[in-house]
């Protein structure tokens, strides 16, 4: 009875209501006590940043718990009691080590908010698609390879993020998700955007970045809703016509694809005001692409475009324009009439001369003309008040050079123009080998080591065959004496060789004793004054009292 009544909360004595605890990064292993003293009026609780492995059973006795922040810990499961906190609508588990949730989750029905990324969940549990109440579902990077069949269950849910998976690809019950406005599939391996897409009448975020995605529903012109989209690093080669119904689309995102044509329908866009197709095989933009009233972003830069459409004259609210690393022979004129611009950059192309009109942009501040084919610019960019940055190449040390007026010899107007003129195209000179049909990697290998070569301007001279000749190293005057004793040790050596092996031969010819004394002269010349002949050595190993007399004799020199 006593153990009971201690238990009891009714016989407790009152205590100050606390609602909220927070002992983020505190390095904590364990929940401190004051929780589970809490458990009547605790509504939420943040532990996030600490060491917990394990949840006691205590803390599944706060019943009145609305948000539960776990975040980045070191725990691996999660308790079956989870289920009786019927009252929590926020849960985050994310950064830990679970690899499984319980089915008993599906209790938590008022569960409005579940985060569990950066968990090696391999797959969705059961009691997740039980959730359904669910609106917001966080499952990036949990090792995912599919979606369950039934996962459009979760049809209140409003943001799904499962970026960073190995989903390949979506069931169809995902277009029941008709409330859903937000949904990242970034970085899967999903080959296409399904029909399913369509039914997503709600949506207005779509990131499907970083997949292999090869071709998008025209379901997709469903989403009328839609307002921004980002499928960059995929494998597209054209756009569905159908995108025109997204009628409510604000930023379109394309780059790095392999894209080598916009539909004419982009021009019913009017509501674009973002589009970057960057780092694809554009060859010509159409001209509809003069119909987007609103954009003031628009990146075309690194493609294969030979002109820009006049029409782009119509963008009175473009605000940039990257259109660099393409083979841009001209700008149109008509784009003096887009007085808006305050960045305009068309470096790496083949520009030979800039338009006039360009003096008619007075908001301009940067200009990025480096690396083109330019032989002077037009005197009208002096009307270019608020002009900041003028870059003529990629070495300039100064976003602003100094330009003299001159003449153009052939037309006899008045053009500007500096030191850096004419330019020379980068591209144009280092170009690198691009025939497919002749391609070989030795080629890529020999243009790289020409570019590691070293050429100094200077007049070869032609080799000549020349005469070496070896003349005797000079010694110091202090090593003068000590090569005397040298000699004099090696004339003694010789002797003592002479005198016990060939005895026959003590009447040799003077010119020979001359000859082998020289010899030996010119090999003790080379020595060091601390080491002795190997003849030397050779000659006293059979007479080791002449070999003692000698080394005696040497050193004491």
């Amino acid at each position: 009875m006593a153990g009971f009544v201690k238990k009891c909360p009714c016989l407790r004595p009152p205590t100050e209501e606390i609602h909220v605890l927070d002992y983020r990064h505190n390095s904590l292993s364990d929940l401190p006590t004051e929780v589970f003293n809490l458990e009547r009026t605790l509504e939420e609780l943040y532990v996030d940043n600490n060491q917990l492995r394990d949840l006691p059973r205590e803390l599944f006795y706060c019943h009145g718990l609305h948000k539960l922040s776990l975040s980045d810990n070191e725990i691996t499961s999660i308790p079956a009691a989870i289920g009786s906190l019927i009252n929590l609508d926020d849960l985050d588990i994310s950064k830990n080590g679970i690899i499984d949730l319980p089915d008993n989750i599906k209790a938590c029905k008022h569960l409005k908010t579940l985060e569990a990324s950066i968990n090696p969940l391999g797959k969705i549990p059961d009691g997740i698609t039980q959730l359904l109440n669910l609106r917001e579902l966080y499952l990036n990077d949990t090792f995912l390879d599919y979606l369950p069949g039934n996962f459009g269950r979760l049809s209140k849910l409003k943001i799904l993020e499962i970026r960073e998976n190995h989903l390949k690809t979506l069931p169809k019950s995902f277009s029941r998700l008709v409330e859903l406005e937000r949904l990242d599939i970034g970085n899967n391996a999903l080959t296409e955007l399904p029909e399913a897409i369509g039914g997503l009448v709600s949506l207005l975020e779509l990131w499907c970045d970083q997949n292999k995605i090869e071709k998008i529903s025209s379901a997709m012109g469903n989403l009328k809703q839609l307002i921004f989209m980002d499928a960059s690093k995929n494998r597209l080669e054209t756009l569905p016509s159908a995108i025109e119904g997204c009628s409510s689309l604000a930023d379109l995102y394309l780059t790095c694809n392999n894209i080598k044509s916009l539909p004419d329908s982009i021009g019913q866009l009017v509501n674009l005001t973002t589009l970057k197709v960057d780092d694809n095989m554009i060859i010509n933009l159409p001209a509809s692409i003069g119909n987007l009233s609103a954009l003031s972003e628009l990146n075309i830069s690194t493609n294969d475009l030979v002109e820009i459409p006049s029409t782009i004259g119509l963008l009175r609210n473009l605000r940039t324009i990257y259109a660099d690393e393409n083979y841009l022979e001209v700008i149109p004129p008509e784009i003096g009439s887009c007085n808006g611009i305050t960045v305009l950059s068309l470096r790496s192309n083949k520009l030979k001369y800039i338009p006039d009109e360009i003096g008619r942009i007075p908001h301009l501040r940067v200009l990025n003309l480096s690396d083109n084919q330019l032989k002077h610019l037009p005197f009208s960019i002096v009307k270019l008040k608020e002009l900041q940055a003028l870059w003529l190449t990629e070495n300039q040390t100064r976003p602003l050079v100094q330009l003299q007026s001159d003449k153009d010899p052939l037309t006899g107007r008045k053009i500007l123009t500096c030191y850096l003129f004419p330019q020379s195209s980068e591209k144009n000179e280092a170009e690198s080998p691009n025939d497919n049909s002749s391609f070989h990697a030795s080629m890529w290998e020999e243009e790289r080591l020409k570019r590691q070569q070293i050429h100094f301007a200077l007049g070869e001279e032609d080799d000549v065959d020349g005469k070496l000749t070896r003349c005797p190293t000079p010694y110091p005057k202090e090593m003068k004496e000590k090569m005397r004793h040298m000699k004099n040790l090696a004339t003694l050596q010789q002797i003592s060789v002479s005198g016990h092996e060939n005895r026959g031969f003590e009447k040799d010819d003077k010119k020979d004793k001359d000859s082998n004394m020289s010899d030996l002269s010119r090999e003790a010349s080379v020595r060091t004054s601390g080491s002795v002949s190997d003849s030397a050595v050779k000659s006293t190993e059979n007479h080791s009292s002449r070999k003692s007399l000698c080394l005696t004799y040497y050193y004491s020199a």
